[in-house]
């Protein structure tokens, strides 16, 4: 640029603005357009809407011929969906008509003529396709795929009915679906129909039948049918692992899942009813084969979830098949633990690494599912060891059975070939603990071996069939281990817990920030920036020593040790000794396992149960009656309110009191014989939940103790004999009013109906009902003092309650007592007199309501003149 170009010059050129206003410029203005051409686009819209629809012309126009646009009709079916169903319907039919041919005109045509109409339709409709093929029609041509399959079908039975009809019907059977399935496997591969879907489908559906049709002709037996049925299996498993299309590999797959369950269901019927080892051996060899048919198709599966399932399956029929080989020779008592040995075999294969992880997988599904069934197996021994004691109840120190399975099954039969079950439960637990290292899974079979250990020792007194003390201590020794094993776990795992993390240091304070520098004049001064409030990082609390929530296996071993205890207590109740001391044992036991505090909740409940139970059995030994051993029932409860206030706060509060509750109820029950001692009962456990009741969190269980204590008085008075209905209710209203007292003294807004009325009602009414079938004097004139003084006292305080009760109970009462003067004097007035009595009265009233009414007029009126 010269230099001589002066600064005015270059103010009136022509602005070009810098590249960033330039862009923002364009973007505004491509923005313009685009809106512009969206309002263009809208109005279009609304005129092709409006064309289309058909509009009455103007009065001025004329109509026009022309007819309006209306939409063309939507159609509901695709082209292709059309074209599938016409072929479809049209082969059917020419299958149809080809079988009515065959079947009902046949007679129409010698031999030359048969012969010559069927293999011209047969051929053309296999050269058919191919031509088909050619020229696009690939829906075509597989239609006609279909009824040549049918006209080849008919072909052959044709050939049986006109030149074979001597030969044996199952075996002609046999060789035409072997050539059925040849041809069409050849046809099907062919270069020209290689890309048909419907000859390779029909090969392998026809390839079924040849073995079965032939072990049927050959009069194999069960064993020959069943081997057909597993090699055709196998044979359809390895057409499905190595076709790569999808329909021949879909029909193998079905294939080989329909005669391979067939073969597996019938080698197992073979299997269980075998009679020697021959027999057994020859079943077992087939079981053998499926498991290996199923072991290579999940080896080769691709899929994971199938291969899981075929290794699953292999493995449940190998064991199947050893253990039905094995079962004959050995007696039936060891069935069960021959299977479960060959299950634990599985494990072996499961180890090695040359199998893949499916198949381990599944081999180790298998396993489990053999383990489980042989525990659900030992399911009856185990419910008659713990439930069969309970016959005891109806028998009880009628004397000592002679053995440990006597004892159990005073109702109940002994399961036959139970000798083994001990031994199962023994292998499973020990497999479990050994074989299973996942930190998963480990505290899961840790848990399940600790409840078949106890199932084993649970079992094994009556399978040994020990001496009835012998079964007691062992019975014991088990609840004893089970409350040992949950302590144990829960110090296993606090120790094993990884130590808290220590509290981080507080961090230092930030320095002050400067002060910003003044912004320069002109010019916008600096954002300031978010303000971010302080946050606190949490700090570790301390592991809580109240234990709320349970470990699997601790929960576990606490549940198995009360079940044990409930059948051991059952068990004991042969002898008078024997209940005495293993309650004892019981109590001591659990008494002794509840000064651990995270077994508290479940221990200490447990003791009190087994407390009222010995007292029980100690008033009973002693020869007292039930009323009175109620009265040392009545030490548990006691005992429970002052645990429970020990405890306080802590989970084993509850559990603890609802078993000193059930006791208490245990005493009143045993006392309802004798009522006098009922009243001691009742009034003992008022006095127990008084005591409770004093503890802050527990206030409302001093209505409990109030109705108690008011229970255990009327008993005492229906023990004297006392009719008075006042003796009854005195006890009530008294308590009843104190309380009310109390109330209105807390909250003085408090309705007097609800802190007097019930009181006040339960003497009231009932001494009333009394008073006015009472033909002295004494009821009424004490019970009209009391209702004065009640109404007094209400007009003093402004009550509404008492003024209301008091007055209408002295009114009924005056009632009551003038009710024979008035009669008397009604007989002695003229008859006319009460009606003009009622008359009065209703002109009193109605001059009354008229004076009310004329004195609202007047304040009406004054009112309007002041407006």
């Amino acid at each position: 640029m010269p230099y001589d170009v002066t600064r005015t010059t270059l103010d009136g050129m022509t602005h070009i603005p810098p590249p960033a206003e330039e862009l923002r410029l364009l973007d505004a203005e491509l923005w313009r357009l685009d809106a512009h051409r969206a309002q263009l686009l809208t109005r279009r819209a609304w005129l092709v809407t409006t064309l289309q629809k058909p509009h009455k012309p103007h009065m001025s126009q004329k109509p026009q011929s022309a007819p309006a646009l209306v939409a063309p009709p939507r159609p509901e079916t695709s082209a292709p969906s059309v074209q599938n169903l016409l072929l479809l319907l049209g082969g059917v039919l020419l299958t149809i008509a080809a079988m009515v041919f065959t079947l009902v005109s046949w007679g129409h045509l010698g031999i030359t003529g048969r012969a010559l109409v069927l293999g011209a339709v047969t051929l053309a409709a296999l050269a058919g396709p191919a031509v088909l093929l050619k020229r696009g029609l690939r829906s075509t041509a597989e239609s006609v795929a279909g009824l040549a399959a049918a006209l080849t079908v008919l072909d052959a039975y044709a050939l049986h009915q006109a030149a074979l009809a001597g030969v044996d019907g199952t075996g002609y059977a046999a060789v035409a679906t072997a050539v059925l399935a040849g041809v069409w496997a050849a046809y099907g591969l062919l270069p020209v129909t290689a890309g048909m879907r419907l000859p390779l489908p029909a090969a392998l559906v026809a390839a079924q039948l040849p073995l079965l049709l032939w072990a049927v002709t050959a009069d194999a037996g069960p064993y020959g049918v069943t081997a057909a049925l597993l090699v055709t299996a196998g044979a359809d498993t390895a057409v499905a692992l190595r076709t790569t299309a999808l329909s021949p590999r879909v029909v193998a797959a079905v294939g080989a899942y329909g005669t391979g369950a067939g073969g597996v269901l019938a080698a197992g019927w073979l299997s269980w009813t075998a009679a020697g080892p021959s027999a057994a051996a020859r079943a077992a060899a087939l079981l053998l084969l499926a498991a290996a048919i199923a072991l290579g198709a999940a080896w080769r599966s691709q899929d994971e979830k199938r291969a899981v399932g075929l290794a699953v399956a292999s493995g449940l029929i190998a064991v199947g098949a050893i253990g039905g080989a094995a079962r004959p020779a050995l007696p039936e008592v060891w069935t069960v633990p021959v299977h479960l040995a060959c299950g634990f075999a599985l494990l072996a294969a499961v180890r090695g690494g040359v199998l893949p992880d499916a198949v381990r997988h599944g081999l180790a599904w298998a396993s489990g599912a053999v383990q489980a069934l042989a525990v659900l197996w030992t399911l009856p021994v185990l419910a008659v060891a713990l439930l069969g004691p309970a016959g005891w109840a109806t028998r009880a120190w009628t004397g000592a059975p002679s053995d440990s399975r006597a004892a159990v099954t005073v109702d109940v039969p002994w399961p036959p070939h139970a000798t083994t079950a001990p031994l199962v439960l023994t292998a499973v637990a020990t497999v479990l603990v050994l074989t299973v290292r996942d930190a998963t899974w480990r505290p899961r079979a840790l848990t399940g071996a600790l409840g078949l250990a106890w199932a084993t020792a649970a079992i094994l007194p009556a399978v040994l069939e020990l001496p009835y003390g012998v079964g007691l201590l062992v019975q014991g020794f088990v609840i004893a281990a089970a409350v040992g094993a949950a302590g144990a776990v829960r110090r296993a795992a606090a120790a094993s817990a990884p130590a808290p993390a220590p509290a981080p240091a507080p961090a230092p304070a930030p320095a002050p920030a400067p002060a910003p520098a003044p912004a320069p004049e002109g010019t916008t001064a600096g954002v300031p920036t978010p303000f971010t409030p302080e946050v606190t990082p949490p700090q570790p609390t301390a592991p809580t020593t109240d234990v709320h929530h349970f470990l699997p296996a601790e929960l576990t071993a606490l549940v198995l040790a009360l079940v044990s205890s409930l059948s051991l207590a059952s068990l004991s109740l042969a002898t008078q000794t024997a209940t005495l001391t293993v309650l004892s044992a019981l109590t001591a036991l659990c008494a002794a396992a509840s000064w651990q505090s995270r077994l508290t909740p479940v221990t200490a409940p447990a003791a009190l149960v087994h407390a009222a139970a010995l007292a029980c059995a100690t008033g009973a030994a002693a020869g007292w009656p039930a009323a009175h051993t109620a009265l040392l029932v009545l030490v548990v409860p006691a005992v429970a309110a002052l645990l429970a206030a020990r405890l306080g706060g802590s989970s084993a509060t509850v559990p603890v009191e609802a078993a000193g509750a059930a006791a208490g109820l245990l005493a009143v029950t045993l006392a309802l014989t004798d009522l006098p001692l009922l009243a001691l009962v009742l009034a003992l456990c008022a006095v127990i939940t008084a005591g409770t009741a004093v503890r802050p969190d527990r206030r409302p269980l001093g209505y409990a103790a109030t109705a108690l204590f008011v229970l255990a008085t009327w008993v005492r008075l229906a023990t004297w004999d006392v009719g008075a209905p006042e003796a009854y209710t005195l006890p009530v209203t008294v308590p009843a009013l104190l309380i009310g007292v109390l109330r209105r003294r807390r909250d003085p807004q408090a309705s007097s109906w609800t802190a007097y009325g019930p009181g006040l009602a339960a003497t009231l009414v009932p001494s009333l009902v009394a008073a006015w079938s009472d033909t002295h004097w004494t009821r009424p004139l004490l019970l009209g003092g009391a209702a004065l003084l009640v109404t007094l006292l209400g007009a003093r305080h402004h009550l509404r309650a008492p003024l209301l009760l008091g007055g209408s109970a002295l009114t009924l009462l005056a009632l009551h007592e003038l009710a024979p003067y008035l009669v008397q004097m009604t007989g002695m007035l003229p008859r006319w007199v009460p009606f003009a009595l009622a008359g009065l009265l209703l002109l009193a009233l109605g001059a009354t309501y008229e004076q009310h009414i004329r004195d609202v007029r007047r304040v009406r009126e004054v009112l309007d003149r002041m407006n």
